[in-house]
């Protein structure tokens, strides 16, 4: 074989590999979105129901059965079992402490990537390149993230006070094993990490996503998030760079889970799991890589970050 046959040769394997990728990705994207358009059909029919039942309490009212309608309770649902002390602690140290290995052996794993963005001032608080993460408790969607996003700004700093939740069960992927940022603390030399769980677990159909507020934005945030938020949630922002433009990956993945199984699948690369939130958070990484400047060099140069940069 000649040398220019051979060029030729390994152009078309590069060719034929990129493409492979960008079908990858994009099955996962088009997965995703699918998933997202069930999640707003549900929101939209919610709402209708809604109004079909106020329609439905002024006939009953007109009919003279307001009483016997006021009497019937609907149905209660089961409360998730509150995590102990014990099992906090625990899932807190394996989700903050996921060995390296584990990371470089899943590489870019399953997940999505996320959207570059240039032209914008650098994102800082307190002189550092900001992590900025907007979300709500009972959001499925956000369930999904905290996991890898908790784990990738575990590699820069120091994170604690986390909480252990589920998901809205009346949502789509009900009670989606989680975590909630709202008691959170931050420390690192490299990084900022700023979350705001925007709304809670209670329903209030008079805000914009019909749950009751928990925390507030500031002023700089919402505006962040009115303009590149895409209207829905988790908003995740890094240093300006790199935005989350929907969840990385599906969270029927953690469907049945207890905290303590993800914890536990998240440090074994063989799981699904670890695919999945692994390889999100090996991207996430990625990105704070370029808003640090590569520091820690021992995070940013390993192999697992490596593999996902292809990838953002």
């Amino acid at each position: 074989m000649g040398s220019a046959t051979r060029t030729r040769a390994r152009s078309q394997a590069r060719t034929a590999a990129q493409a492979g990728r960008s079908a990858k990705a994009g099955n996962a994207r088009q997965k995703i979105a699918a998933s997202r358009a069930a999640d707003r059909r549900a929101r939209v029919r919610g709402r209708v129901l809604l109004a079909g039942g106020s329609i439905a309490a002024v006939i009953a009212l007109v009919a003279t059965l307001i009483a016997v309608k006021l009497g019937q309770s609907p149905a209660a649902t089961a409360p998730a079992p509150a995590a102990g002390a014990g099992t906090t602690a625990q899932v807190q140290r394996q989700v903050t402490s996921v060995p390296p290995a584990a990371f470089s052996a899943v590489g870019a794993g399953t997940a999505t990537g996320l959207k570059a963005v240039t032209g914008l001032p650098p994102l800082i608080a307190g002189g550092k390149p900001e992590v900025l993460y907007i979300g709500g408790e009972y959001c499925p969607f956000c369930a999904a993230e905290r996991w890898a996003l908790a784990a990738a700004v575990s590699r820069f700093g120091t994170l604690s006070g986390l909480s252990l939740i589920h998901s809205s069960p009346t949502d789509v992927y009900p009670s989606t094993p989680t975590l909630s940022f709202a008691k959170a603390h931050y420390s690192s030399r490299y990084l900022a990490f700023v979350p705001v769980e925007w709304f809670g677990q209670a329903a209030d159909p008079g805000t914009p996503f019909g749950h009751a507020y928990l925390q507030q934005p500031t002023a700089q945030q919402q505006a962040l998030f009115a303009r590149y938020g895409g209207g829905s949630i988790p908003f995740v922002d890094i240093g300006n760079r790199y935005f989350l433009p929907q969840v990385q990956y599906i969270p029927s993945a953690l469907a049945g889970l207890s905290w303590t199984q993800v914890a536990a699948a998240m440090r074994d690369p063989s799981t699904a799991v670890a695919r999945d939130i692994d390889g999100a958070a090996n991207m996430v990484t990625a990105a704070i890589c370029t808003v640090t400047h590569g520091q820690p060099g021992g995070v940013c140069q390993s192999a697992g970050v490596k593999a996902a940069a292809g990838s953002l």
